[in-house]
């Protein structure tokens, strides 16, 4: 029987936390400079490693069936959150008319749609050698930046700038990780990442460049400056990634199952962030010491998220299917 790797469900549950606090105080960095710099940091690599680790577990993407299980996976799904999203902003935000467009992803649904591309994009692209691979996807990154269209829609964006994390994932083998976490990895990775978070105290750029989600008119930037500040933040993002990687715990934790739900978390955590948004909190907590706050938010509710008892009552919609509650009324029945 094939056991799951801890390091890879350590990493997913700790990432998610992260895209969780990110989305937490992303109402208050406007306002201030310790939480703007903390989002900076955070959108440098949480977002990056979740994509790599994807692509590493593509690897078996010709397989029988393949396309056809993602597809049910990620655009099911995508399509059925789409409208909930939809719905909810219409009752949330009080907005003039319900708007359905499954080609214009709602807040972070992006993902899905990405994820979907880039599994059906390594067929094409692992026709070349990995270098030839690796380098037309950093040179396509840059590029796309250069057309106005390229924007939300269908995720046009975002699949581009970040298919050479998810190229560089597939690439990777087992003892690539063992690597980055020994001794001598794990030191090196808390000096790129100390710089990189200090750095950000003397970097001024505008934080939507990390999105990789508008192209370089939108800043202002449409000669070879977009392409070269596209090409710096790349150098950035790999080594933040790969440095993150590097810290994460290999051995089993108590955290290590809820590891295997970042899907749920993903997927559900924007109802909170949402409803959080629309409430007094979002004027109360906004000083320096609300980072504590928030970041100790974001691990209950990753917990709360990845907890069986959701798993159980969202399974149908998540996963289409209901196992978990299978199970328990087969248990309930037995007793």
């Amino acid at each position: 029987m094939k056991t799951r790797d801890s390091y890879f469900d350590n990493a997913k549950f700790l990432l998610i936390i992260l895209v969780v606090f990110g989305h937490l105080i992303r109402s208050f960095i406007d306002n201030n400079e310790v939480m703007l710099h903390i989002y900076k940091f955070i959108y440098t690599f949480h977002m990056p490693a979740f994509i790599l680790v994807s692509g590493y577990f593509a690897k078996g993407f010709k397989k029988k069936g393949y396309v056809g299980k993602i597809a049910k996976k990620l655009i099911v799904p995508y399509l059925i959150f789409q409208g909930i999203y939809s719905v909810y902003y219409y009752l949330i935000e009080k907005q003039d008319k319900l708007e359905l467009n499954p080609l214009d992803p709602q807040w972070s649904l992006w993902f899905l749609l990405s994820l979907f591309f880039w599994n059906l994009m390594l067929f094409a692209f692992t026709k070349l050698n990995w270098k030839a691979a690796l380098g037309l996807s950093f040179l396509l990154g840059i590029a796309i930046g250069y057309a106005d269209f390229a924007g939300n829609f269908l995720s046009i964006g975002r699949t581009f700038v970040f298919f050479p994390l998810f190229l560089l994932g597939f690439y990777m083998k087992r003892e690539h990780f063992y690597m980055l976490t020994s001794a001598k990895g794990r030191s090196l990775s808390v000096l790129v990442l100390a710089v990189t978070f200090s750095m950000y105290f003397f970097l001024e750029f505008d934080f939507e460049w990390l999105f990789g989600s508008k192209p370089y008119s939108e800043f202002g930037e449409v000669l070879a400056a977009g392409a070269l500040i596209r090409m710096t933040f790349y150098i950035m993002t790999v080594a933040a990634t790969l440095s993150f990687l590097a810290i994460v715990p290999t051995r089993e934790s108590f955290f290590t199952s809820w590891g295997t739900r970042t899907f749920y978390v993903y997927l559900l955590h924007g109802f909170i962030i949402n409803g959080i948004r629309n409430s007094p909190a979002e004027e109360v907590l906004q000083d320096y010491q609300s980072i504590a706050i928030y970041a100790l938010a974001a691990i209950i509710f990753t917990f709360i998220l990845s907890s069986n008892a959701v798993k159980t009552v969202t399974e149908p919609i998540v996963e289409l299917k209901a196992t978990s509650l299978k199970r328990k009324l087969k248990a309930i029945q037995q007793t």
